[in-house]
Protein backbone atom coordinates (compact mmCIF):
# COMPACT_ATOMS: atom_id res chain seq x y z
CA UNK A 1 0.00 0.00 0.00
CA UNK A 2 1.15 3.54 -0.81
CA UNK A 3 0.86 5.54 2.42
CA UNK A 4 -0.11 8.65 0.42
CA UNK A 5 -3.39 6.85 -0.25
CA UNK A 6 -4.20 7.47 3.41
CA UNK A 7 -3.86 11.22 2.81
CA UNK A 8 -6.18 10.85 -0.19
CA UNK A 9 -8.70 8.92 1.89
CA UNK A 10 -8.74 11.46 4.73
CA UNK A 11 -8.99 14.42 2.34
CA UNK A 12 -12.00 12.88 0.60
CA UNK A 13 -13.59 12.01 3.95
CA UNK A 14 -13.26 15.67 4.94
CA UNK A 15 -14.36 17.23 1.62
CA UNK A 16 -17.07 14.67 0.70
CA UNK A 17 -16.48 15.71 -2.90
CA UNK A 18 -14.09 14.10 -5.41
CA UNK A 19 -13.28 17.24 -7.40
CA UNK A 20 -12.52 19.38 -4.31
CA UNK A 21 -10.47 16.59 -2.74
CA UNK A 22 -8.49 16.06 -5.95
CA UNK A 23 -7.79 19.80 -6.12
CA UNK A 24 -6.50 19.81 -2.53
CA UNK A 25 -4.27 16.82 -3.36
CA UNK A 26 -2.98 18.62 -6.50
CA UNK A 27 -4.00 15.98 -9.03
CA UNK A 28 -6.68 15.36 -11.62
CA UNK A 29 -9.97 13.85 -10.50
CA UNK A 30 -9.52 10.63 -12.56
CA UNK A 31 -6.08 10.06 -11.02
CA UNK A 32 -7.42 10.77 -7.55
CA UNK A 33 -10.36 8.38 -8.07
CA UNK A 34 -7.98 5.62 -9.16
CA UNK A 35 -5.97 6.05 -5.96
CA UNK A 36 -9.11 5.81 -3.82
CA UNK A 37 -10.11 2.66 -5.71
CA UNK A 38 -6.64 1.23 -5.14
CA UNK A 39 -6.92 1.83 -1.40
CA UNK A 40 -10.35 0.20 -1.31
CA UNK A 41 -8.96 -2.82 -3.17
CA UNK A 42 -6.14 -3.06 -0.63
CA UNK A 43 -8.59 -2.84 2.30
CA UNK A 44 -10.92 -5.29 0.59
CA UNK A 45 -14.16 -3.31 0.78
CA UNK A 46 -15.74 -0.02 -0.26
CA UNK A 47 -14.84 2.90 2.02
CA UNK A 48 -17.11 5.48 0.37
CA UNK A 49 -20.74 5.34 -0.71
CA UNK A 50 -21.17 6.73 -4.20
CA UNK A 51 -24.93 6.18 -4.46
CA UNK A 52 -25.80 9.88 -4.07
CA UNK A 53 -24.35 13.22 -5.15
CA UNK A 54 -22.94 13.61 -1.62
CA UNK A 55 -19.99 11.29 -1.07
CA UNK A 56 -20.17 9.64 2.35
CA UNK A 57 -18.14 7.12 4.29
CA UNK A 58 -19.50 3.59 4.48
CA UNK A 59 -19.57 1.90 7.92
CA UNK A 60 -16.26 0.29 6.93
CA UNK A 61 -14.90 3.74 6.04
CA UNK A 62 -15.99 5.12 9.41
CA UNK A 63 -14.15 2.24 11.08
CA UNK A 64 -11.03 2.78 8.95
CA UNK A 65 -10.79 6.58 9.41
CA UNK A 66 -9.35 6.73 12.98
CA UNK A 67 -6.83 4.03 12.06
CA UNK A 68 -5.72 6.06 9.03
CA UNK A 69 -5.29 9.16 11.21
CA UNK A 70 -3.25 7.20 13.75
CA UNK A 71 -1.05 5.54 11.12
CA UNK A 72 -0.12 8.88 9.57
CA UNK A 73 0.63 10.41 12.98
CA UNK A 74 2.84 7.47 13.93
CA UNK A 75 4.70 7.55 10.61
CA UNK A 76 5.44 11.27 10.92
CA UNK A 77 6.55 10.84 14.52
CA UNK A 78 8.85 7.92 13.59
CA UNK A 79 10.41 9.99 10.80
CA UNK A 80 11.06 12.93 13.13
CA UNK A 81 12.54 10.64 15.78
CA UNK A 82 14.85 9.10 13.19
CA UNK A 83 16.02 12.52 11.98
CA UNK A 84 16.67 13.73 15.52
CA UNK A 85 18.52 10.53 16.39
CA UNK A 86 20.67 11.07 13.31
CA UNK A 87 21.69 14.47 14.69
CA UNK A 88 19.27 16.89 13.00
CA UNK A 89 18.26 18.72 16.19
CA UNK A 90 16.85 21.80 14.44
CA UNK A 91 13.68 20.16 13.19
CA UNK A 92 10.92 22.57 12.25
CA UNK A 93 8.04 23.06 14.69
CA UNK A 94 4.82 22.77 12.71
CA UNK A 95 1.89 24.97 13.75
CA UNK A 96 -1.64 25.16 12.45
CA UNK A 97 -3.66 28.28 13.25
CA UNK A 98 -7.03 29.72 12.38
CA UNK A 99 -6.89 32.64 9.94
CA UNK A 100 -7.68 35.36 12.47
CA UNK A 101 -5.08 34.20 15.01
CA UNK A 102 -2.42 33.79 12.32
CA UNK A 103 -2.89 37.49 11.49
CA UNK A 104 -3.32 38.93 14.98
CA UNK A 105 -2.06 36.79 17.84
CA UNK A 106 0.63 34.57 16.32
CA UNK A 107 3.20 37.16 15.15
CA UNK A 108 3.42 38.95 18.53
CA UNK A 109 3.32 35.65 20.44
CA UNK A 110 6.16 34.33 18.29
CA UNK A 111 8.27 37.40 19.10
CA UNK A 112 7.65 36.74 22.81
CA UNK A 113 8.79 33.13 22.42
CA UNK A 114 11.87 34.11 20.45
CA UNK A 115 12.86 36.71 23.03
CA UNK A 116 12.64 33.97 25.67
CA UNK A 117 14.80 31.70 23.53
CA UNK A 118 12.23 28.90 23.21
CA UNK A 119 11.37 28.99 19.51
CA UNK A 120 13.34 27.36 16.70
CA UNK A 121 12.54 26.95 12.99
CA UNK A 122 8.76 27.26 12.57
CA UNK A 123 6.24 26.40 9.85
CA UNK A 124 2.71 27.82 9.99
CA UNK A 125 -0.39 26.66 8.11
CA UNK A 126 -3.38 29.02 8.40
CA UNK A 127 -6.86 27.70 7.62
CA UNK A 128 -10.37 27.49 9.02
CA UNK A 129 -10.93 25.49 12.21
CA UNK A 130 -12.34 22.39 10.55
CA UNK A 131 -9.33 22.07 8.23
CA UNK A 132 -6.92 22.69 11.12
CA UNK A 133 -8.58 19.92 13.15
CA UNK A 134 -8.24 17.52 10.22
CA UNK A 135 -4.57 18.46 9.86
CA UNK A 136 -3.95 17.75 13.54
CA UNK A 137 -5.75 14.41 13.41
CA UNK A 138 -3.49 13.17 10.65
CA UNK A 139 -0.32 14.44 12.32
CA UNK A 140 0.30 17.30 9.91
CA UNK A 141 1.17 19.76 12.70
CA UNK A 142 2.59 19.57 16.21
CA UNK A 143 0.38 22.33 17.62
CA UNK A 144 -2.91 24.06 16.84
CA UNK A 145 -3.51 27.69 17.83
CA UNK A 146 -7.24 28.31 18.07
CA UNK A 147 -10.13 29.86 19.98
CA UNK A 148 -11.96 27.90 22.66
CA UNK A 149 -15.29 28.26 24.43
CA UNK A 150 -16.67 25.72 26.94
CA UNK A 151 -19.98 25.51 25.07
CA UNK A 152 -18.31 24.85 21.71
CA UNK A 153 -15.66 22.25 22.45
CA UNK A 154 -13.49 20.97 19.60
CA UNK A 155 -13.84 17.26 18.75
CA UNK A 156 -10.09 16.98 19.27
CA UNK A 157 -10.75 17.00 23.02
CA UNK A 158 -12.31 13.54 22.71
CA UNK A 159 -9.55 12.16 20.50
CA UNK A 160 -6.42 12.22 22.62
CA UNK A 161 -5.45 15.91 22.56
CA UNK A 162 -4.64 18.33 25.39
CA UNK A 163 -4.46 22.12 25.47
CA UNK A 164 -2.72 25.05 27.16
CA UNK A 165 -4.29 28.52 27.62
CA UNK A 166 -2.45 31.46 26.10
CA UNK A 167 -4.79 34.41 26.52
CA UNK A 168 -8.31 35.79 26.19
CA UNK A 169 -10.27 37.61 23.51
CA UNK A 170 -13.92 38.28 22.72
CA UNK A 171 -16.30 38.41 19.81
CA UNK A 172 -17.96 41.81 19.57
CA UNK A 173 -20.85 42.81 17.30
CA UNK A 174 -19.71 45.56 14.92
CA UNK A 175 -21.33 47.73 12.28
CA UNK A 176 -20.33 50.61 10.06
CA UNK A 177 -21.40 53.96 11.55
CA UNK A 178 -24.06 56.19 10.11
CA UNK A 179 -23.46 59.91 9.47
CA UNK A 180 -23.97 60.62 13.17
CA UNK A 181 -21.47 58.01 14.33
CA UNK A 182 -24.16 55.62 15.53
CA UNK A 183 -24.32 52.00 14.34
CA UNK A 184 -25.89 51.65 10.93
CA UNK A 185 -27.23 48.30 12.14
CA UNK A 186 -28.10 48.17 15.85
CA UNK A 187 -29.01 45.10 17.89
CA UNK A 188 -31.44 43.52 18.47
CA UNK A 189 -33.39 44.53 15.36
CA UNK A 190 -37.09 43.71 15.01
CA UNK A 191 -39.12 40.86 13.50
CA UNK A 192 -40.36 43.30 10.85
CA UNK A 193 -36.85 44.57 10.03
CA UNK A 194 -34.24 41.90 10.87
CA UNK A 195 -30.63 43.03 10.72
CA UNK A 196 -28.47 41.98 7.74
CA UNK A 197 -26.16 39.38 9.27
CA UNK A 198 -22.61 38.62 8.09
CA UNK A 199 -22.27 35.11 9.44
CA UNK A 200 -19.64 32.40 9.82
CA UNK A 201 -19.71 29.12 7.92
CA UNK A 202 -19.97 25.81 9.81
CA UNK A 203 -16.25 25.23 9.15
CA UNK A 204 -15.36 28.25 11.29
CA UNK A 205 -14.39 27.82 14.93
CA UNK A 206 -15.70 31.28 15.75
CA UNK A 207 -18.96 30.35 14.06
CA UNK A 208 -19.30 27.40 16.41
CA UNK A 209 -18.57 29.61 19.40
CA UNK A 210 -21.06 32.28 18.36
CA UNK A 211 -23.76 29.71 17.69
CA UNK A 212 -23.19 27.93 20.99
CA UNK A 213 -23.06 31.13 23.03
CA UNK A 214 -25.79 33.19 21.35
CA UNK A 215 -27.41 31.99 18.16
CA UNK A 216 -28.81 28.79 19.68
CA UNK A 217 -30.89 31.04 21.94
CA UNK A 218 -34.29 31.56 20.31
CA UNK A 219 -34.54 35.01 21.92
CA UNK A 220 -31.26 36.20 20.41
CA UNK A 221 -31.85 39.27 18.25
CA UNK A 222 -33.49 39.37 14.84
CA UNK A 223 -31.00 38.57 12.10
CA UNK A 224 -31.22 37.88 8.37
CA UNK A 225 -28.10 36.14 6.96
CA UNK A 226 -26.87 37.94 3.84
CA UNK A 227 -23.28 36.67 3.56
CA UNK A 228 -21.36 33.65 4.86
CA UNK A 229 -17.60 33.07 5.20
CA UNK A 230 -15.25 31.15 7.48
CA UNK A 231 -12.86 34.13 7.59
CA UNK A 232 -13.42 36.82 10.22
CA UNK A 233 -11.31 39.26 8.21
CA UNK A 234 -13.71 38.95 5.26
CA UNK A 235 -16.77 39.54 7.47
CA UNK A 236 -15.08 42.54 9.08
CA UNK A 237 -14.32 44.04 5.65
CA UNK A 238 -17.96 43.70 4.61
CA UNK A 239 -19.08 45.25 7.91
CA UNK A 240 -16.79 48.21 7.16
CA UNK A 241 -18.61 48.72 3.87
CA UNK A 242 -21.98 48.82 5.64
CA UNK A 243 -23.22 45.47 4.36
CA UNK A 244 -24.41 44.26 7.77
CA UNK A 245 -23.54 43.32 11.32
CA UNK A 246 -20.70 40.91 12.13
CA UNK A 247 -19.25 39.44 15.30
CA UNK A 248 -15.52 40.05 14.97
CA UNK A 249 -12.74 39.10 17.39
CA UNK A 250 -11.71 42.23 19.27
CA UNK A 251 -8.05 41.74 18.39
CA UNK A 252 -9.03 42.02 14.71
CA UNK A 253 -11.50 44.89 15.05
CA UNK A 254 -9.77 47.02 17.73
CA UNK A 255 -8.00 49.44 15.36
CA UNK A 256 -11.16 50.06 13.30
CA UNK A 257 -13.20 50.61 16.46
CA UNK A 258 -10.63 53.06 17.82
CA UNK A 259 -10.58 54.98 14.53
CA UNK A 260 -14.38 55.07 14.28
CA UNK A 261 -14.47 53.10 11.05
CA UNK A 262 -16.51 50.52 12.96
CA UNK A 263 -18.76 50.97 15.99
CA UNK A 264 -20.27 48.51 18.40
CA UNK A 265 -23.68 47.31 17.23
CA UNK A 266 -24.68 46.46 20.80
CA UNK A 267 -23.45 46.78 24.37
CA UNK A 268 -21.25 44.28 26.25
CA UNK A 269 -24.07 41.82 26.89
CA UNK A 270 -23.82 40.83 23.21
CA UNK A 271 -20.10 40.04 23.53
CA UNK A 272 -18.77 36.47 23.69
CA UNK A 273 -15.58 35.96 25.67
CA UNK A 274 -13.35 33.03 24.75
CA UNK A 275 -9.87 31.65 25.32
CA UNK A 276 -6.93 31.44 22.95
CA UNK A 277 -5.45 27.96 23.34
CA UNK A 278 -2.63 25.83 22.01
CA UNK A 279 -3.64 22.21 21.36
CA UNK A 280 -1.32 19.23 20.95
CA UNK A 281 -1.67 15.42 20.83
CA UNK A 282 -1.51 13.74 24.22
CA UNK A 283 0.85 11.15 22.72
CA UNK A 284 4.56 11.95 22.75
CA UNK A 285 5.85 13.96 19.80
CA UNK A 286 9.37 14.67 18.53
CA UNK A 287 12.00 15.79 21.03
CA UNK A 288 11.99 19.34 19.66
CA UNK A 289 8.19 19.57 19.96
CA UNK A 290 8.27 18.15 23.49
CA UNK A 291 11.04 20.59 24.48
CA UNK A 292 8.98 23.50 23.16
CA UNK A 293 5.92 22.37 25.13
CA UNK A 294 7.95 21.96 28.32
CA UNK A 295 9.47 25.44 27.97
CA UNK A 296 6.05 26.97 27.23
CA UNK A 297 4.48 25.43 30.33
CA UNK A 298 7.43 26.38 32.49
CA UNK A 299 7.21 29.99 31.29
CA UNK A 300 3.48 30.12 32.06
CA UNK A 301 3.95 28.47 35.46
CA UNK A 302 6.52 31.08 36.35
CA UNK A 303 4.61 34.19 35.37
CA UNK A 304 1.02 33.04 34.90
CA UNK A 305 -0.71 32.39 31.61
CA UNK A 306 0.22 35.16 29.18
CA UNK A 307 -2.52 37.44 27.98
CA UNK A 308 -3.15 38.15 24.35
CA UNK A 309 -0.37 40.30 22.87
CA UNK A 310 -2.82 41.77 20.37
Amino acid sequence: MDTSWLEDFLTLAECANFSRAAEQRHMTQPAFSRRIRALEEWVGTALFSRDTHQIALTPAGDCFRPAADEMLRRLRFAREEALETAGDTALTLRFAATHALSLTFFPAWLRTLESAGIAGPISLVADHMQACEALMLRGGAHFLLCHHHPRAATPLEDKGFVSHPLGMDRLVPVSAPDDGGNPLHRLPGTPEAPLPFLTYSPASGMGRILTAAHLADATFGHLRPVFTSHAASVLKTLALSGRGIAWAPLCLAADDLAAGRLVRAGDARWDVEFEIRLIRPRARQSRSAEAFWTHLQAQSDGVGAPSSPA
